[in-house]
């Protein structure tokens, strides 16, 4: 009753918002929600677009609040790059929001396509997609990249925490070798087996926990280049 009541009232605040905003582009009405207006409006539809436990830990340290019309440039080159990673094969691609409340994608590719069972070599298929996503690196240098490895239960601590590293660490090494610059990296990390998002009793399960997930979010530049370019 909780959840629903807070999804009516964050219904009625974007209501209030947009129609009381009468000489509001629909550009800018969309840009509001798509890109994170108010940090009051933007944390209620954070929390219902794909928000994950990592989305608070992700994000420039500016110091102070983001306007609504930087939210809106910013959201508009994520939305691009959302389209473009999503037609990479093996890739998904998930809306979320970071620190400064603007909105930030996940891209998660799955182990099976990127690695053999318990390896942590690129296969050819693997380099194919990212060959294609690190383009659209290339072509958003001031977006700030963090890459997450992990694995399924299968096997010790040490050996899940060892592989989920090389896995994260591989993926940033091909990107690099890629032409995308490796001052956009700003954490390559191992997650063991600790953050599933499936049920590791089952085959499938196990699958979907064998993953490689890249969040990428507004530098400070962006967000200062944002910002000049909305006044």
């Amino acid at each position: 009753m909780k959840k629903t009541n807070a999804l009516v009232a964050i219904a009625l605040c974007i209501s209030m918002l947009l129609g009381g905003c009468s000489t509001m582009s629909k550009a800018t009405k969309g840009g509001l929600i798509g890109g994170g207006a108010g940090a009051a409006l933007g944390a209620g539809i954070g929390a219902l677009i794909g928000k994950s436990p990592t989305s608070a830990a992700i994000g420039a340290g500016i110091g102070t609040v983001v306007g609504a019309t930087t939210g809106v440039i910013i959201g508009k080159k994520m939305d691009k790059a959302a389209a473009q990673a999503a037609a990479i094969e093996g890739a998904r691609v998930d809306s979320m929001r970071d620190a400064n409340n603007l909105k930030a994608l996940r891209v998660t590719f799955d182990s099976g396509i990127l690695f053999q069972t318990g390896k942590s070599t690129l296969n050819t298929n693997s380099k194919a997609a990212l060959t294609k996503f690190a383009k659209i690196l290339v072509a958003n240098p001031t977006m700030d990249i963090t890459i997450l490895g992990h694995t399924d239960n299968q096997g010790s601590l040490d050996v899940n925490q060892k592989l989920s590293q090389d896995r994260a660490q591989a993926v940033a090494t091909y990107l690099t070798t890629q032409n995308v610059a490796s001052t956009q990296f700003k954490e390559i990390t191992g997650k063991n087996f600790s953050e599933p998002v499936s049920d590791n009793k089952t085959a499938a399960g196990r699958a979907a926990n064998r993953r490689v997930e890249v969040y990428m979010y507004a530098s400070e530049k962006m967000i200062n280049d944002a910002q000049a370019q909305g006044k």
